[in-house]
């Protein structure tokens, strides 16, 4: 039987790590979750192995379609319905697994109906889908099953999501314009040394005369260009292939999640919809009475970038070390002035569950502002750039031409 490596977190938020025998990763996060351990990270031992079975189930999952942040967001309304009208949860399943169009949603509805009827409940059986619930949502699932307030939990899961997906979309329709617009310029500048300035260099060629250093330089570029492209296409091919393999490794995406926060205009950006995430997530957490050092840990893993991710479990290890969470959010340097002001207060009032919801309020409304008025922020930047790319062309390729022209007009 393989063999895997688990880490959680017990009640209290302490960590908890070591190896169990189980059919498979979902079977480990069953115990786990049996043992009042939730689990974050759960990858096969190195010496373990696994069987045909183990592969024929991981090649099936890959032939699915993904259960996507809408789709989610759809099941857990449709769950909040249903039970605040009183359905049984088996009843209000079979209607799901039924109505599910997508059939990798389908086959997990009717797995976790299977499981509830072999005796599991509802978290142990939803951790069983890690590839479509986040330990976050299992987690405040087994709070809702614990405190008799599901029907509640899967409407703030709703709502979390929603604010989830409205965060990513927005953050990434920021990012499309200057991206799009950065190579549409480096498409021009390859048009241009491929077929432009090789066309004026065989007329300066003709006139026999000195070229100004500038044009000199742009023909000794496009000529570089030209006897080398088929090189400069694969080694560019081969450096973005690269470049997303190693952003796929936990040290790439820590540097680029840390890289992300410090571009200009689109890094703070970023940053509030970063804030606003923990926010959101760590009310939720709180309010429905997950422990504040396993409310950070839950959260970490919902703010979508490892550097913010890393530093939370930071504020959590200090936090369990008797520190106050201002204290850990100040020492982490990744909230804004106004994020640790809200914490002040909600520490000293009792509210923080609140006021950290004001805070998500907040960045929300200024992420939008700041989406709405990002073409009016770059657009002098692109100007500029532009600009510049305008002036070096234009006088490198017609200074020999002024040139020319002021000598005959001399003669």
């Amino acid at each position: 039987m393989p063999r895997f490596q688990y880490r959680g977190r017990d009640g209290s938020g302490g960590l908890v790590q070591g190896v169990l025998d189980a059919a498979d990763s979902s079977a480990v996060a069953t115990q786990l979750l049996a043992l009042g351990t939730t689990p974050v990270a759960i990858e096969p031992a190195r010496d373990g192995g696994t069987d045909g079975n183990d592969v024929g189930s991981l090649l099936a999952r890959l032939g699915r379609p993904r259960v996507e942040t809408p789709e989610l967001m759809l099941f857990s309304r449709q769950m909040y319905a249903l039970l605040k009208a009183g359905v049984p949860i088996m009843r209000a399943l079979s209607g799901l697994q039924e109505s599910a169009v997508n059939p990798t949603l389908r086959d997990t509805v009717r797995d976790i109906s299977t499981s509830l009827e072999g005796g599991r409940d509802l978290s142990s059986s939803m951790a069983r889908q890690p590839h479509v619930f986040t330990p976050f949502y299992v987690a405040m699932v087994y709070v809702g099953e614990s405190t008799g307030r599901l029907e509640e939990i899967f409407l703030r899961l709703f709502h979390h999501l929603e604010f989830q997906e409205f965060m990513r979309t927005q953050v990434r329709s920021a990012l499309r314009y200057p991206t799009f617009v950065v190579m549409a310029m480096a498409g021009a500048m390859l048009v241009i040394n491929l077929f432009v300035i090789p066309a004026f260099a065989k007329v300066y060629k003709g006139f026999g005369a000195d070229l100004p250093w500038m044009t000199r330089l742009l023909i000794a570029v496009s000529d570089f260009t030209v006897a080398w492209w088929p090189w400069m296409l694969a080694g560019s091919v081969g450096a973005v292939v690269g470049f997303v393999r190693y952003l796929r490794t936990p040290v790439g995406r820590l540097w680029w999640d840390r890289v992300r926060l410090r571009i200009p205009v689109a890094g703070k950006i970023v940053r509030k919809a970063t804030i606003a995430r923990f926010a959101r997530s760590f009310a939720l957490a709180f309010r429905s009475g997950v422990p504040i050092t396993q409310a950070l840990s839950l959260t970490a893993q919902t703010v979508d970038n490892a550097h913010m991710a890393r530093r939370i479990e930071r504020m959590r290890e200090g936090v369990e070390r008797g520190e106050s969470l201002l204290r850990t959010a100040v020492a982490s340097q990744v909230f804004t002035p106004v994020a640790l002001q809200m914490i002040v207060v909600g520490e000293e009032s009792g509210s923080l569950d609140d006021m950290m919801e004001e805070v998500a309020d907040l960045y929300q409304r200024e992420v939008e502002y700041e989406l709405k008025t990002l073409s009016a922020q770059i657009e002098p930047i692109l100007i500029v750039g532009l600009g510049v790319l305008v002036l070096i062309l234009a006088l490198g390729v017609f200074l020999p031409i002024w040139d020319l022209g002021q000598a005959a007009m001399s003669k």
